[in-house]
């Protein structure tokens, strides 16, 4: 029997604080008019709390996603942060998130891709479901870029934003759902935009941090040129796979990095009707990975879209890298009762708990267990002297 894997739960977060870019003006030579003409973006959210992290943002939209789904963390088989701006090189934000929801029977990893990555980790959640190896996955993109950009680089500052959308796939047996998608990749291109320093080929240093190796590079007409050839080549080749034609497609929602991308690719090289093309890009910014499904969820909630049409998500980032999918949007989800929200919201008070419990255990075996070995060490420091006390005096007795 094929297996088919729908969005059955989608949720955003962005972060309070909302900087303008007349708020830019008094931090870089830039204004108002140079920024939208050149990319379309009015604000964006960032975080201004030291609180906030990429993993609060995705707990935050993950917890939305449930709650549109009607479903307790418990569900969920596998979570996927798609992120550019991770909590740690390693542990997995993803794992973070998984202790955060109190999503007890999931596995958690991350995937870098970029601002493409949500769409990858979209392909990578439907073949977990299609070879029956999950039953219900989370999908998050999340972001912190902010903590990334160098301020005083007005190239970069006045693109990204902050925030978070994720979505929930299902197994079904219903047709519909991911219907098709295209992952691309061009390494050449890997320094056209890129973190330099921070990983094992620029380990953090003195050097790294005077030169700025710790922001966002990026090139940006390289990055132009990229951006608007992959984005059209991609939708059209994921409609083709998917058996349909451009015609057939209700919505595209394209990465939101720069509004002239879009003109220049779905607008103009598709021919696509703007009105088709859903466009958040002014309010939020470069959201990177976040940008798709924060796009979705607004869409979604607008009424842009219903049961049975066809969306694309097209995306492009460092890399290079770019992916596009297909999904056939499912019937409207059945309301639930009232006690079973109520025991859904309940749960994260309980899921602190548990991870307060187990963190506590950890620390107390370890002393303990630390104890013991210090007790252990002690009784063989004082086997030792005795016995060099027994041997001298043995020695003595012998005189």
């Amino acid at each position: 029997m094929s297996r088919y894997s729908h969005i059955v739960g989608w949720g955003m977060y962005v972060p309070e604080r909302v900087i303008t870019n007349a708020d830019l003006e008094r931090i870089v030579d830039t204004n108002d008019a140079w920024i939208r003409s050149r990319t379309g973006i009015r604000e964006r959210h960032i975080v201004d709390k030291p609180s906030e992290t990429t993993a609060t943002l995705a707990t935050r939209a993950a917890r939305a996603a449930l709650e549109k789904a009607g479903l307790p963390p418990t569900a969920l088989d596998m979570i996927i942060v798609a992120t550019s701006s991770p909590e740690h090189i390693f542990p997995a934000t993803a794992c973070i998130v998984q202790d955060a929801l109190g999503a007890t029977n999931a596995g958690a990893y991350d995937l870098s891709a970029a601002c493409s990555g949500f769409v990858y980790a979209l392909a990578m959640a439907h073949g977990l479901i299609a070879s029956n190896q999950a039953d219900t996955v989370m999908v998050i993109g999340a972001e912190t870029l902010s903590r990334l950009v160098d301020w005083s680089d007005r190239n970069t500052c006045v693109l990204f934003g902050d925030g978070a959308g994720a979505v929930i796939l299902q197994a079904s047996d219903q047709p519909g759902g991911v219907l098709a998608s295209v992952l691309g990749s061009d390494g050449s291109g890997a320094y056209l935009l890129s973190l330099p320093a921070g990983g094992s080929r620029l380990p953090a240093s003195v050097e790294t941090v005077r030169n700025g190796d710790h922001y966002i590079k990026m090139d940006g007409k390289a990055v132009f040129r990229f951006a608007t050839r992959v984005m059209a080549e991609a939708t059209r080749e994921v409609v083709a796979k998917a058996g349909l034609t451009l015609d057939d497609v209700t919505l595209i929602v394209p990465h939101q990095a720069n509004v002239r991308i879009i003109e220049s690719s779905v607008l103009r090289q598709l021919k696509f009707p703007k009105e088709r093309v859903y466009i958040n890009l002014e309010r939020y910014g470069n959201t990177s990975t976040a940008s798709i499904p924060i796009a979705l969820t607004e869409a979604v909630s607008e009424g842009r879209i219903q049961p049975g049409d066809y969306v694309v998500m097209v995306g492009f980032g460092a890399g290079l890298t770019w992916a596009a999918a297909l999904v056939q949007w499912g019937p409207p989800l059945p309301a639930l009762p009232w006690w079973r929200r109520l025991w859904n919201t309940a749960w994260y008070p309980l899921a602190r708990a548990r991870s307060a419990y187990r963190r506590a255990r950890r620390r107390f075996f370890a002393y303990w267990l630390g104890s013991r070995e210090r007790t252990e060490e002690e009784l063989q420091r004082l086997r030792k002297l005795r016995s060099r006390q027994e041997e001298s005096s043995g020695e003595r007795s012998e005189e």
